[in-house]
């Protein structure tokens, strides 16, 4: 950050790519600084948080603030994304984390009052530390206490995937219930779509308008706004209905998480479908994405649904791997 050092940015500027430098020590050998470039995703009761292309946000009291100014975002790939499962695994689960989680050696127990399997399950990401046996106790143990069903999200289909998991929690008696493919895409064919973006409202909050377009839940609780507001940068779409609609034509979730753009919750009402409107949503947010340098999306898409799989293939989304859920018998 050359020139003059001065704070050029405000609360407003939440969502747009900015450099930082904070002041991270002052002691007898002067004063050291830190440069953060990233988005600005939050600016709350004095505190910033910028989320850098690692998608590990950085909290900065505005008091060590020393310099900050707006940055062009940074230049979209248009070719199709390359990625291991080691890098896309933890970015999906960024982007739907629980209300409550606890780590069993290389696993992760996820509990948010039932919402979703994906956000009431283990998610295990090495090994448990413990024999399988011992560790599948504990898992039916914690979930228990929760009033929740045990599962178990493992992996399929690409390198580094849980294959030999999968097989040992079936030969454990636990049954597989939903097969989800994850598919990936390059963003900016997404953006470039011919699409009437002017009637999207984009927007940081979940609110009640959003929810009552969302079929997931009927009457949501506190764990299931926690659950969609996570993430390092989240936005939600909604395309209004006609007048005396009381729910949206559509919505939509995207978060962006560095380089990755996911979305999520693309719905839309079955009086308005077959009208373009969920190629609307998601070009609206790619290019929102691609404003804060983002460059590959991905999504989770259930295997049966032939109809969401045909409007992604045409988007050019191809699948990385399948996840399963097992459940405890």
């Amino acid at each position: 950050m050359g020139g003059r050092l001065e704070v050029r940015i405000a609360p407003a500027d939440v969502g747009k790519r900015v450099s930082v430098r904070r002041l991270t020590e002052d002691g007898p050998q002067g004063p050291k600084f830190t440069d953060t470039v990233g988005v600005l995703t939050s600016w709350n009761t004095g505190v910033l948080s910028v989320t850098p292309k690692s998608g590990e946000s950085v909290r900065i009291p505005e008091s060590a603030l020393v310099a900050g100014k707006v940055v062009p975002a940074a230049p979209a790939r248009r070719r199709g994304p390359a990625a291991s499962f080691s890098e896309l695994a933890p970015v999906c689960a960024r982007a739907w984390q629980p209300v409550e989680s606890e780590p069993l050696g290389d696993w992760l127990l996820r509990a948010a009052g039932g919402f979703t399997r994906r956000a009431n399950s283990v998610l295990p990401l090495g090994e448990p530390g413990v024999p399988l046996d011992a560790a599948l106790a504990r898992v039916r143990q914690w979930y228990a206490e929760r009033g929740l069903p045990a599962y178990v999200q493992a992996a399929t289909g690409a390198e580094d995937t849980q294959e030999e998991l999968c097989a040992a929690l079936e030969d454990h008696g636990w049954q597989r219930e939903v097969t989800a493919q994850v598919r990936i895409a390059a963003l900016a064919p997404i953006g470039d779509l011919a699409a009437e973006v002017s009637r999207v409202r984009l927007s940081r909050e979940v609110d009640e308008t959003w929810l009552a377009r969302y079929q997931r839940v009927g009457a949501p609780g506190p764990q299931v706004s926690a659950v969609l507001g996570s993430g390092p940068s989240v936005w939600f779409a909604t395309v209004p209905g006609g007048a005396g609609d009381e729910a949206p034509a559509a919505i939509g979730r995207c978060v962006v998480d560095g380089r990755w753009a996911g979305f999520m919750a693309v719905e839309v009402a079955p009086e308005h479908r077959r009208r373009g409107l969920a190629t609307t949503v998601m070009t609206a947010l790619a290019r929102q994405a691609m404003d804060e340098g983002a460059s590959a999306a991905w999504l989770q898409v259930e295997a049966d649904n032939e109809g969401a799989r045909a409007l992604y293939d045409g988007m050019g989304f191809a699948t990385h791997h399948s996840y399963h859920h097992f459940r405890a018998a």
